[in-house]
C-alpha cells in the first residue's frame, strides 16, 4: 500500500506536520553542507523525501518550498527555500542536484 501524501495549508503547518513525522532538524543550506544545530551535513548524503511549494497570494516574496530531506543513516528534517529571483545562483544549483536525486527516485 502506497503511503498518503498531503498537502498542508501553510508552510508552518507544513514544517508542524514534518516534524511529527521525525523531520527534526531545521536545516539551512550554506555551500554544500546542511547546517542544524551547530552541525554540518554534506548535502550529497541527503536526498528528497517530499516537496510543498507556496505561492505568495499577490508577493513573489511570499513564495517558499518547503523540502523534507533525509539521509541514508537517518538523520531527517527540514529545508525552506524561497525561489525566483530571491533565490541566488549556489543555491539553485545545489537545489537542482538533489531534485534531480529526487526525480531519480520517483521512477
Amino acid at each position: 500500500m502506497e503511503e498518503q501524501k498531503f498537502h498542508y495549508a501553510t508552510v508552518t503547518e507544513a514544517i508542524t506536520k514534518l516534524k511529527e513525522q521525525g523531520y527534526t532538524h531545521e536545516f539551512s543550506l550554506e555551500d554544500d553542507h546542511l547546517k542544524a544545530g551547530g552541525e554540518n551535513f554534506p548535502v550529497e548524503e541527503f536526498e528528497i523525501v517530499d516537496l510543498y511549494r507556496y505561492e505568495g497570494p499577490s508577493d513573489p516574496a511570499d513564495e517558499a518550498i518547503v523540502y523534507a530531506l533525509a539521509s541514508a543513516d537517518g538523520v531527517k528534517g527540514t529545508l525552506v527555500t524561497g525561489y525566483g529571483i530571491s533565490t541566488d545562483e549556489a543555491t539553485i544549483e545545489t537545489l537542482k542536484n538533489l531534485h534531480y536525486k529526487y526525480q531519480q527516485g520517483r521512477q
